[in-house]
């Protein structure tokens, strides 16, 4: 008995193509001309050098033909292929930012209206937005003196029955204590999510950031250490629900699924609390992707001439009475050194940081803006919140933030330029000190 043939469908006449319109050699030219612009006082040799480039590409695109993709595609995959294995993870999700990282987790482990989030004070604003965003209660525990990280002592006596997660953030790049954090989660049950944005290379006993806690999320935004071209977000975690990061990066699409006839179904995404959770959209770009895996295989060099350079500033300020230089690597705590950060004892100079701050200015020194404490912000009082009572609950980061700490910057500088900015320091100490 002969088995029935089935007609096969024709070719196709007018084909559909995922890409509506690629770039053009101009295009191109254009891209190269922002990321690479003319340094001062060599524009002749630069217009001429471009000509010579668009030329090359006007002839490289006639033998050429469009990408396949250029949103979630093969680059994509790879990138998130050496995520897991250079982190040891199970899961690894590129994302627009790190903010979408961190929505992702709390997502996946069921935040909901009256759980409690505790989260340190000085951090940038990500850090508790979707906390806020589902009515869950923000709660701030104060930071350790030396390093302005998460203190995990305060985080114990701030914890009630409703905590739900902690995020303790790397500032800086600098480790926070993770053992003593991690063990009071085994104890009490709330989940840990490792804001590691300024963290990407740093190490814990061992262990790299952002893979000590239950989740842990990167940043890739242009002032990190390496970027994925202006905007970029990593996420790992070895929990068994991270399975579902391409549903929560996508909208909760599940294109293994069809739904009445159409191409794919819409599933969203399952908590940990049972929950079904529509997820946005944190589609990543292949030119991102393809630009963090250039970079992360320089990420070793950058950060051995970022600890270098780090090393040369504290060197020169290490042991001066009054200040406190940037802390060093150590046999259980590795950072990132993005910037640098450094203290002063107002009681030993007898001005504080503000004066510091000025009298660097006044000598051609840049500061990089530290973080004002989050209970400070208008969102917050509009929400309800105390800031005169979050501010008394947080001591140590008060302090800090008016009259202790600030940055100095680390990126693209010279030795001669970390000796100069060395010697503003110790000049400004001095004057400090005299009562000038």
């Amino acid at each position: 008995m002969s088995t029935p043939s089935h007609p096969q469908p024709p070719p196709m006449r007018i084909p559909w193509t995922a890409v509506g319109e690629t770039a053009s050699p101009e295009d191109l030219a254009t891209l190269v001309r922002f990321l690479l612009p003319p340094a001062a006082g060599h524009q002749a040799e630069y217009e001429a050098a471009a000509a010579r480039l668009e030329a090359a590409l006007a002839e490289l695109a006639a033998h050429a033909t469009a990408p396949a993709q250029l949103t979630l595609g093969p680059h994509v995959r790879r990138l998130e292929a050496e995520a897991r294995r250079l982190f040891g993870v199970r899961h690894a999700c590129f994302l627009t930012n790190a903010t979408a990282g961190l929505e992702i987790a709390h997502q996946l482990i069921g935040l909901q209206p009256g759980d409690e989030v505790i989260v340190p004070p000085l951090t940038f604003i990500a850090t508790m937005a979707y906390p806020l965003g589902v009515g869950a209660k923000v709660v701030f525990a104060d930071v350790d003196p030396h390093t302005l990280n998460l203190d995990p002592a305060d985080v114990e006596r701030k914890l009630t029955p409703r905590t739900r997660a902690v995020i303790p953030v790397h500032l800086g790049g600098w480790p926070v204590a993770m053992a003593p954090l991690m063990e009071l989660s085994r104890r009490h049950g709330f989940y840990v999510i490792e804001d590691a944005a300024h963290a990407i290379g740093g190490r814990y006993q061992g262990r790299p950031l952002g893979t000590i806690g239950h989740f842990g999320a990167f940043s890739f935004h242009q002032v990190k250490n390496i970027t994925s071209f202006g905007e970029g977000g990593l996420l790992l975690s070895n929990e068994a629900v991270a399975a579902q990061f391409p549903q929560a990066r996508y909208l909760g699409i599940d294109p293994a699924r069809q739904a009445a006839g159409w191409i794919y179904d819409v599933t969203g995404v399952t908590s940990l609390r049972g929950h079904a959770v529509q997820p946005g959209n944190h589609s990543a770009t292949e030119i991102a992707a393809l630009g963090l895996l250039c970079q992360l295989e320089r990420l070793p060099a950058i950060l051995a001439r970022r600890r270098a350079m780090a090393a040369r500033l504290t060197r020169r300020l290490g042991g001066v009475p009054g200040l406190r230089p940037q802390r060093l690597d150590t046999a259980d705590c590795q950072g990132t050194f993005m910037v640098y950060q450094i203290q002063v004892e107002p009681d030993v100079l007898g001005q504080d940081v503000q004066a510091l701050k000025r009298k660097l200015t006044a000598r051609g020194i840049a500061q990089i803006p530290q973080y004002v404490p989050l209970y400070h912000y208008e969102i917050l009082r509009r929400l309800g919140y105390d800031a005169a009572a979050a501010a008394a609950a947080c001591p140590v980061a008060e302090e800090a933030y008016r009259h202790r700490f600030t940055h100095l910057p680390l990126g693209g500088l010279t030795d001669a330029q970390l000796d100069t900015m060395a010697e503003a320091v110790l000049d400004a100490v001095a004057e400090m000190k005299a009562g000038r």
